[in-house]
């Protein structure tokens, strides 16, 4: 019988180690909770045997992460904006999107979601004092057979015109955030400010992995929506601003065609669609919002 040569056998105690760690998770009482263990263990063992993973490699990784931990505080995940960039948060969603073509698509959360926004009516002020171009944005929300969804609540939320969230300010301001629910016949609309591009957060050891990568930390122009309706999947979305720069190097891989929307520009002093006759130039955007039946989630 032939010894194996030297590589077999450094293969077979890499798999030992591998099969030793699997083993220690066969009586874990929740098979969920199994099924999840043994996966990490599978893939990051895999990962450390494919890559040739120095001890130097992973000590840097550990410290990685743990300046993620140290920078993270009650304005700022850092393990959000990590996964978001490894595109984590994107594969999860399209992961749990329902399978329903009809509806509107979803994409990421995003770190910068507060709850506690201000209520307003319908054509009301999302703005609520952020800087930037006022925009007017309407539409319906319905299900998937076209039947309008009275009462839904939409969250939106967006970045100031200094590419700023208001947590980020730090000052306590709440800008650039509201809750409002649609009217009886599945409409909305609000006032907002015009998306603008922004860099996400890279001070910290994200932007450091970016720099590494040679990849920018910009993100498309967009504004957030969060809409939920009883008996209807929570949708999570953005609208993006056609003709943005940065759609097709998004940091975050957030841009789906489906949600690239015509921000039309109109001069100051033309009336708006509440009546009003805004004294500077103003946009225009129409989104809508179709949800999907819970049960297809």
């Amino acid at each position: 019988m032939t010894a194996p040569d030297a590589s077999e056998a450094h293969a077979e105690r890499e798999q030992a180690v591998t099969d030793k760690v699997l083993g220690s998770f066969a009586d874990t009482p929740d098979a969920r909770h199994r099924e999840l263990f043994e996966a990490l263990v599978r893939h990051a063992h895999a990962f450390v045997r494919e890559t040739r993973l120095t001890e130097a490699e992973w000590e840097a990784a550990i410290g990685f992460l743990t300046r993620c931990g140290h920078i993270t505080d009650d304005r700022r995940q850092e393990f959000i904006l990590l996964s978001d960039v490894l595109g984590l948060s994107m594969q999860t969603i399209t992961v749990n999107e329902p399978d329903e073509p009809r509806a509107t698509e979803q994409t990421v959360f995003g770190p910068f979601f507060a709850e506690g926004a201000p209520e307003i009516e319908v054509g009301g002020d999302a703005a609520q004092g952020a800087a930037g171009q006022p925009c007017w944005v309407s539409g319906t929300v319905t299900d998937v057979d076209g039947t309008p969804v009275a009462g839904a609540e939409i969250d939106v939320w967006e970045a100031d015109d200094d590419g700023m969230y208001d947590v980020q300010h730090g000052d306590g301001r709440v800008t650039g955030r509201a809750r409002l629910r649609s009217a009886d016949d599945g409409r909305y609309s609000f006032w907002c400010v015009t998306p603008t591009p922004y860099p996400i957060p890279h001070d910290g050891p994200v932007g450091d992995l970016l720099t590494a990568a040679g990849r920018s930390p910009m993100r498309a122009s967009h504004l957030h929506f969060m809409v939920t309706a009883p008996g209807m999947h929570r949708l999570v979305t953005h609208i993006f601003v056609r003709g943005d720069d940065h759609q097709d190097s998004d940091a975050v891989f957030g841009v789906k065609d489906s949600l690239v929307v015509d921000f039309v520009e109109h001069p100051a002093g033309e009336t708006a669609p509440d009546g009003s006759t805004p004294d500077v130039a103003w946009s225009q955007a129409d989104f809508d919002i179709v949800l999907a039946p819970e049960e297809t989630a």
